[in-house]
């Protein structure tokens, strides 16, 4: 039974017990990521953190967050009809994006991406983002951004944490898009169901079996993965506030040290990705390219 809805337009947070659940909701656009979603995603993470600690504490409250697609699809990647002849869209939209997934990172409790249907470049990036991605055999991942004459800088430090860096040079280089199945192959996908039939119960069974395990053991066990890739809200540079309680209650276990100048390099490598990819598209090569594609 859902006990909180909080509604935003391009986003919705709901809470049933200890799960809580992020919906991307522009179906119509399959989930496009326009300046107006991630700002609401924002918002919406920020209220996850909030649900997740009392009083700067990790408290027991939502320990696992549900991130899903509205509709067929899980989310098609940037809009594109956005950072069309608009020199000033393309950094405003991909530095948002690029805060959204350090936050999404950062919080205290495990991130479960439900893959529906396609997660396309800047969708695929989310993915790689939340801490465990479940998908089904046919749905379509991948990153065509090259396809297209655009840099997938936001998402690339993302995708190398996930698979490494010899088979994100294989995915982002290529382009293209893959299968469930294929993307499994590759790392990308960590559980995989055989039809599209059988994901929501997955995701569900998943959600209730990290549910059951401590808050302040998962808070701690992320906070330290976070901590040793450089990934932590201490070690990226970022505000007391991202960190939140899952940053205070490790430092309070005694995390890590020396782990802050690999953290402000991914970190540097996430923020200076979005100046990298908005300056390709803005070039007059990309966006004759993308207004082809949008014919």
């Amino acid at each position: 039974m859902t006990e909180a809805t909080q509604s935003a337009g391009a986003c919705t947070l709901e809470v049933s017990g200890a799960v809580a659940t992020l919906t991307l909701r522009r179906a119509a656009s399959r989930n496009a990521l326009s300046l107006a979603m991630l700002l609401s995603m924002r918002e919406r993470l920020a209220e996850v953190r909030a649900l997740c600690s009392q009083g700067g504490a990790v408290s027991e409250g939502v320990r696992v967050l549900v991130v899903q697609g509205e509709g067929p699809a899980f989310c098609a990647g940037m809009d594109l009809r956005a950072v069309l002849n608009d020199s000033s869209a393309p950094i405003q939209l991909l530095s948002t994006l690029a805060e959204a997934t350090i936050a999404l990172r950062n919080l205290p409790c495990v991130t479960v991406a439900k893959v529906r249907g396609a997660a396309i470049g800047g969708g695929c990036g989310l993915a790689a983002v939340c801490d465990v991605c479940v998908s089904h055999s046919e749905s379509k991942m991948g990153y065509p951004e090259v396809d297209l004459g655009v840099c997938p800088a936001v998402v690339a430090p993302w995708l190398v944490q996930k698979v490494g860096m010899g088979r994100a040079r294989r995915i982002l280089l290529l382009g293209g898009v893959m299968t469930g199945s294929q993307a499994k192959e590759l790392g990308m996908v960590d559980e995989l169901v055989a039809s599209e039939a059988e994901l929501d119960a997955r995701v569900d069974a998943i959600a209730a079996r990290l549910a059951q395990g401590g808050a302040h053991a998962l808070a701690a066990t992320k906070g330290l993965l976070n901590e040793l890739e450089g990934s932590s809200a201490e070690a990226m540079g970022a505000s007391p506030a991202l960190g939140g309680a899952m940053g205070r209650g490790h430092a309070e276990a005694g995390g890590l040290s020396g782990q802050g100048l690999y953290g402000q390099r991914l970190a540097l490598a996430v923020r200076e990705g979005a100046k990298l990819s908005a300056a390709i598209v803005n070039t007059p090569a990309t966006q004759e390219m993308l207004r082809a594609k949008m014919k």
